[in-house]
């Protein structure tokens, strides 16, 4: 058991290194559009609502913290405790992606589309219509985008684990699935964490 654990926790951290790898490409694009056109990115900024990206931000904080709560309960083979953090991490989960859909669709209905469809209309879109726009909201919607699959992922892995923790598959002698699976999300976590200040703040 303890070799099947090392062996599963090694390939969790060797995935999650790719995946850190993938979104460090995204950052180097967005550091390189934002070192050539600073004003247009300072600018852009303000088109994002930084009330939800931290509303966003603190959801997923707490997320955080109830799978952890879930891998502690899982420990003591409390699986009561283990499944309802595990739920309330869905829950976390499916708020965000409830405020990404409003961001998504608000910018839409104004003609804010990633790439050659950018055409923002309306009173507070339309002063963005600056040169260099569209790459920024290309490499929002981008980063933001993949970012977003990445938690639909998770909570089906989450979805799928409370399941089975409640059907009794895993205890104090055998809770690996549950270990990685927090693994996973606390790197979805720490990936928000960098987006929300690089996008909406500054």
């Amino acid at each position: 058991m303890d070799q099947q654990f090392d062996a599963s926790k090694m390939g969790m951290w060797i995935f999650l290194v790719t995946e850190v790898l993938l979104f460090s490409g995204m950052f180097v694009a967005y550091t390189v559009y934002r070192v050539w056109h600073p004003e247009t990115f300072d600018l852009l900024s303000g088109a994002l609502d930084w009330r939800l990206g931290g509303f966003n931000t603190l959801v997923l904080l707490g997320s955080s913290f109830t799978v952890a709560m879930s891998i502690h309960s899982i420990q003591k083979s409390d699986k009561k405790a283990t499944v309802m953090y595990l739920v309330i991490t869905l829950i976390c989960a499916a708020a965000f992606m409830v405020v990404k859909y409003i961001e998504y669709t608000t910018k839409f209905e104004h003609g804010v589309f990633p790439g050659a469809h950018f055409a923002p209309h309306g009173e507070h879109y339309a002063p963005f219509d600056v040169p260099y726009a569209p790459q920024f909201f290309s490499i929002y919607f981008v980063m933001t985008g993949i970012h977003g699959v990445h938690v639909l992922v998770g909570m089906g892995v989450i979805a799928w684990i409370a399941i089975r923790t409640a059907k009794g598959h895993f205890d104090s002698q055998y809770y690996t699935p549950i270990e990685l699976t927090g693994l996973y999300w606390h790197l979805v976590d720490i990936i928000w964490i960098f987006l929300f200040p690089l996008l909406y703040l500054i």
